[in-house]
């Protein structure tokens, strides 16, 4: 993961920077050391810590950066989240490309636990898709699963799920499927997208793993739930594939207008997975600010990367091992 993280950072640090800074340059005497925070203004959850320390370590490595959260901690307003100490204006040119990550991955991760919190107790998984901005799918089904969330298939390699476009390009269901079967790859799950319940029948059988219904109202769905019930029971599973505590063999997926408002209610139908696109398309991004609080002695204050603690400006994470740290005291906040 780190590997991915680092080709992405060092991308947007040269696209930000460019040929150099030239406020920080012109503006800032060089050899001028600062102590800075990365706050939180609103409640939950950080994902993109160790994308952040990337960006500070490209930038400069003599910069400092210390963990005062971890991925998957909930903060509130006024959490500190990291504290860098280092050249001023080393910390200044990663500034923005340290929180473009930051503030993104924090708002899936938070996004996500709002939907797992909907759900909770009935069973449900929230999982992502490949509705994933360009170049940050890596990063942002990590976040997804720092907000408690599960992964979907990663890309079109590693699982098979025969779409609306698939079946009519095939000329059917039935094709689709048999074609699959003929080349069938070893251990990957099939997954089959059906849109009415005449469809769901055909794609009732052994070789099928998952049946994702899309776009379906809840009164539909439930239909087609006590549908693949009775077929279940019917036909004893005995897939090699199936899911350790799978309660139902094909499993149920449930995807498309899937909302906070809504989600509990198809929850509540009892079906295995509720696939969310907006996840990762439409996260509002988590607010959080880079706050310069003193100017520091030159010289490391900790060590790179330092270890997880909690804030004084209130509980950072349910974590029992969470110290208090440091927090910021108001400032102005980072420019754009």
């Amino acid at each position: 993961m780190e590997a991915v993280a680092l080709q992405l950072v060092r991308y947007a640090l040269s696209e930000d920077v460019g040929t150099g800074d030239i406020t920080t340059l012109n503006s800032i005497p060089a050899g001028v050391h600062a102590r800075a925070a990365l706050v939180a203004h609103e409640d939950g959850v950080v994902s993109g810590v160790d994308v952040a320390r990337l960006t500070f370590r490209e930038a400069d490595a003599s910069v400092r950066f210390r963990a005062l959260a971890r991925d998957g901690d909930v903060v509130k307003p006024g959490s500190a989240v990291a504290q860098v100490v280092g050249d001023a204006g080393s910390i200044l040119k990663a500034e923005r490309t340290a929180l473009n990550f930051l503030q993104h991955l924090s708002g899936v991760s938070s996004l996500t636990r709002r939907f797992v919190d909907t759900v909770k107790d009935t069973g449900a998984i929230i999982l992502d898709t490949r509705k994933t901005t360009p170049g940050l799918r890596f990063l942002e089904k990590f976040a997804v699963r720092a907000g408690g969330g599960e992964n979907h298939r990663l890309a079109l390699w590693d699982m098979y799920l025969v779409k609306d476009n698939h079946i009519r390009a095939a000329g059917g269901l039935t094709p689709a499927i048999e074609r699959i079967l003929r080349t069938r790859q070893g251990d990957l799950l099939l997954e089959v997208e059906v849109e009415s319940l005449d469809q769901l029948q055909d794609a009732l059988r052994p070789e099928v793993d998952r049946v994702l219904i899309d776009n379906r109202p809840v009164e539909e769905v439930r239909l087609a739930v006590a549908e693949v019930d009775r077929w279940s029971r019917a036909h004893p599973p005995d897939s090699p594939r199936m899911r350790p505590g799978a309660k139902r063999w094909p499993e149920i997926e449930v995807s498309g207008g899937i909302r906070l408002d809504n989600v509990r209610a198809y929850a509540e139908l009892g079906v295995d997975y509720i696939s969310v696109g907006a996840l990762t398309h439409s996260a509002p991004a988590l607010d959080i600010s880079l706050e310069v609080e003193m100017p520091a002695p030159a010289g490391p204050a900790s060590t790179p990367g330092g270890s997880a603690a909690g804030s004084r400006c209130g509980p950072s994470s349910s974590r029992p091992t969470m110290r208090p740290g440091i927090c910021s005291q108001p400032a102005p906040r980072s420019a754009p």
